[in-house]
């Protein structure tokens, strides 16, 4: 069975070698760089098997992309504790939205209403769309990018409807397919960011409902997920853009 790996991160401006990736069951570290293939260097390296390959990559690479702890205890918290971090980020928040439906926005009596009318009704007077307009009516930045397969799930055009609420908040509502986010090396994996120093992970159970939320601080791994954030917003559209997109490809 293949290995479950996850992107590091790599320090090349091209997105290409050298990389470090984790292998998500083992915690083995995989590092992608230029082989060392001349026998009097590999002469040099103690220890060296048969069955071995050795490469040469920055150290910079390690420092930045390489793991800090001998193992990884992940930080959990619950939803009302997350549910702060909207009210408490200081200048920015972000969110990558990658799955195919939500149970909360079935649950949510507007998502009948659009499988009536197509529609999902504008509610403005929500906490959400209160305390969002609060926030970017001060200043600060909210944005998301939606993963839109094709064609798009039931659950999706919901959201693709309701953008028209979000951006009435003042959020950068943008989507792309989910061709372009797999080309642009986008993890499957829904997260926000807040302040580029505290990333929240986002994790569902097989009925599609948040359970609980990590939080990861670590320099080096929030700064992968903000190059996440930049490649996203570049290969995106705004919303009303993807919308008539869409529409032309029906």
């Amino acid at each position: 069975m293949a290995q479950r790996l996850h992107f590091n991160g790599t320090d090349s401006k091209n997105g290409g070698c050298p990389a470090v990736h984790e292998d998500l069951d083992t915690g083995d570290i995989i590092v992608q760089g230029r082989p060392i293939t001349d026998p009097e260097d590999i002469a040099q390296l103690q220890h060296f098997g048969p069955g071995d390959a050795a490469v040469a990559v920055p150290r910079e690479l390690l420092v930045n992309h390489g793991p800090k702890e001998m193992e990884r205890v992940p930080k959990l918290i619950d939803l009302e504790e997350f549910g702060r971090l909207f009210e408490t980020f200081e200048h920015s928040a972000w969110h990558l939205e990658t799955r195919r439906a939500y149970s909360s926005d079935r649950e949510d009596p507007t998502y009948d209403e659009f499988l009536r009318t197509g529609t999902a009704p504008t509610d403005l007077d929500s906490k959400w769309c209160v305390n969002i307009s609060r926030q970017t009516s001060s200043g600060k930045y909210v944005g998301r990018v939606r993963v839109v397969d094709n064609p798009p799930t039931e659950g999706q055009l919901f959201l693709l409807s309701y953008a028209r609420c979000n951006a009435a908040t003042g959020e950068d509502v943008r989507s792309l397919w989910r061709k372009d986010a797999e080309r642009a090396y986008l993890p499957a994996q829904d997260f926000w960011i807040f302040d580029s120093r505290l990333v929240a992970v986002l994790r569902f159970d097989n009925e599609d409902a948040l359970h609980d939320v990590e939080v990861i601080t670590e320099p080096a791994q929030v700064l992968r997920y903000c190059q996440v954030r930049d490649a996203a917003v570049h290969a995106s559209l705004p919303y009303d853009q993807f919308a008539a997109q869409l529409g032309a490809k029906g």
